[in-house]
């Protein structure tokens, strides 16, 4: 098979020509055909308004049918896109524009409100995602093509538009498809290059893995700017013939935990946080009395209620999906203990921007708790370690997901980027003789204990955030000493008639019970109280680099 991406969006269209493809939730619905017409229409704005292939065209808004009609025009039609997270602060949003040299910039209408266009000089127009009309225009050619483009899209089929007529651009492997910022939880963002190879091999890859077929319903959760979601909450289904619906609000816990209910998804794919919110607010409550704590010590009992509490977790995932894949950020333990204890159809890879994003992934069924799988298909995995089982190094990969280097910046590139296609990760983790990996941390999180121990936070983070009322935390090195950051949980706090006092007396109890079960050299020296959530990427990863000099 000649490795084309285009040619799987190309097939998909022609096969599942009268089927539902993108609905908005709570909203309207583009079967197939609907998506090929409008793919069809901007490409006649593209085309009318001097767009070359190669040029790059920025798209920025929150998830919805037509950024997935953005996106799939401008690739089948040769141009470049340069996806850009909405959550991204305006200026960030400004310099990413900029920077890309994007030629035109589809936004939605949230998005837009923020913006500047006069900090976006080079853009010939802006274009409202919601109906594709014209925000701001510095070319007559786009005007023109905008307001004659039914008679423009007529006169080139005055029939009508039939599957006969595409012909999209055919790709070739090294040719450069997407640049996707980073989100950086160090600083400043950098532009991945992301060649049709990787699109490709990272779509081949979850054809041979995931079960989906034509007709298959997915809720997009994640936002589709990041690799993760845009390739397997969009471009998998897509070329699958799924019918994809869309969050257009803000994913919270309740509006997803409504849709599963009434989608019905065949399959679910998340960040931990949002499958650790669904469990901690509608599962474990239930757990967490005494008479179930004893009865799931007892063996027989014990597998009744086991498939209870698996019952209830399936349903509150809608109850039809055959697994659900956990990727972006590392799985709280007592959580995935619990998935694992039920038998619960779950899976966690490993992935990264720079490869589009697949690194390590293992079916569900032969999956090995508290890993990120083995390297993927069409991937080569090391750890640089002298003794990978035992002591942690630097995960490096190569393979055709990884990405080409970052736009016009040469030392960043071969800062991670070896000559011979080794790409070094910055994460620390294990890998045992079967090849399943396992993360310890990032690298650049690592701490040193007074005697040059390895401290992970992470790990430290992962007990914390289990004890009463943390809502979020963070662990960085002061002076030599550990200290908590803890966001508490003020509303079930509250809820229990606790007061700001009182809450401060029972982290302290947190920290005495959490230095309980560490070694004396990561021991936690004291814990600081924030009043509000930490800052966060928009993978829902804090941003650690805030908070490194927390006053206390």
């Amino acid at each position: 098979m000649e490795q084309s991406f285009i040619a799987y969006i190309e097939e998909s269209i022609k096969t599942n020509w009268d089927l539902d493809a993108l609905t908005d939730y709570k909203g309207a619905t583009l079967q197939y055909k609907d998506v090929a017409r409008k793919i069809e229409k901007l490409h006649i704005i593209f085309e009318a308004s001097g767009i070359r292939k190669g040029d790059k065209i920025a798209v920025c808004g929150r998830n919805s049918s037509h950024w997935g009609v953005t996106f799939l025009a401008t690739l089948t039609y040769g141009a470049v896109i340069v996806p850009i997270l909405h959550e991204f602060k305006a200026d960030n949003i400004h310099h990413i524009v900029n920077h890309s040299e994007a030629k035109l910039l589809f936004v939605g209408d949230q998005a837009w409100e923020n913006l500047n266009e006069a900090n976006m000089p080079l853009l010939e127009g802006i274009m409202l995602m919601t109906d594709f009309s014209i925000l701001v225009s510095r070319s007559e050619k786009l005007d023109y093509a905008r307001e004659h483009l039914n008679e423009m899209f007529g006169k080139k089929y005055p029939k009508n538009f039939r599957k006969e007529h595409i012909a999209y651009h055919q790709d070739q492997p090294e040719e450069l498809a997407v640049i996707n910022y980073t989100s950086g939880t160090t600083s400043y963002s950098k532009g991945v290059m992301l060649p049709y190879r990787s699109l490709w091999s990272n779509t081949a890859f979850a054809f041979e893995v995931l079960p989906l077929k034509r007709g298959d319903k997915v809720v997009s959760i994640l936002p589709m700017a990041h690799m993760y979601g845009l390739a397997f909450e969009f471009l998998y289904e897509f070329s699958v013939g799924c019918h994809i619906y869309y969050l257009t609000r803000m994913p919270s816990p309740k509006i997803i935990f409504q849709a599963f209910a009434e989608v019905k998804p065949n399959i679910v794919i998340s960040v931990p946080l949002i499958i650790e919110k669904i469990i901690k607010k509608n599962v474990l409550p239930k757990l967490e009395t005494p008479t179930m704590k004893l009865l799931l010590k007892v063996p027989f009992v014990n597998d009744k209620i086991k498939s209870t509490v698996r019952e209830q977790i399936i349903q509150a995932f809608g109850g039809n999906f055959s697994e659900v894949v956990i990727g972006g950020a590392a799985f709280n333990q007592e959580v995935e203990q619990l998935l694992k204890m039920i038998d619960f159809p779950y899976t966690v890879g490993y992935g990264m921007t720079e490869c589009g994003p697949i690194i390590c992934y293992e079916d569900w069924k032969r999956f090995k708790p508290g890993s990120c799988g083995k390297a993927a298909p069409r991937m080569e995995v090391k750890i640089d370690s002298p003794d990978p089982e035992h002591i942690p190094g630097e995960i490096i990969c190569r393979g055709p997901n990884v990405m080409l280097g970052y736009y016009k910046n040469p030392e960043a590139t071969a800062e991670v980027l070896e000559p011979d296609g080794w790409l070094h990760t910055g994460d620390l983790a294990l890998m045992d003789s079967e090849g399943n990996v396992t993360i310890k941390g990032r690298s650049k999180n690592l701490l040193l204990g007074p005697n040059g121990q390895n401290i992970y936070p992470e790990e430290i983070e992962d007990k914390l955030n289990n004890l009463p009322y943390v809502a979020e935390c963070i662990v960085v090195q002061q002076n030599d000493k550990l200290v908590g950051l803890v966001y508490p949980d003020f509303d079930d706090a509250f809820a229990h008639g606790l007061h700001q006092e009182d809450i401060e007396r029972i982290m302290e109890e947190n920290r005495q019970a959490l230095n309980l079960e560490l070694p004396a050299y990561c021991q936690v020296s004291k814990m600081k109280i924030y009043p509000e959530e930490f800052e966060k990427t928009p993978k829902k990863s804090i941003k650690r680099f805030l908070y490194q000099e927390a006053k206390g």
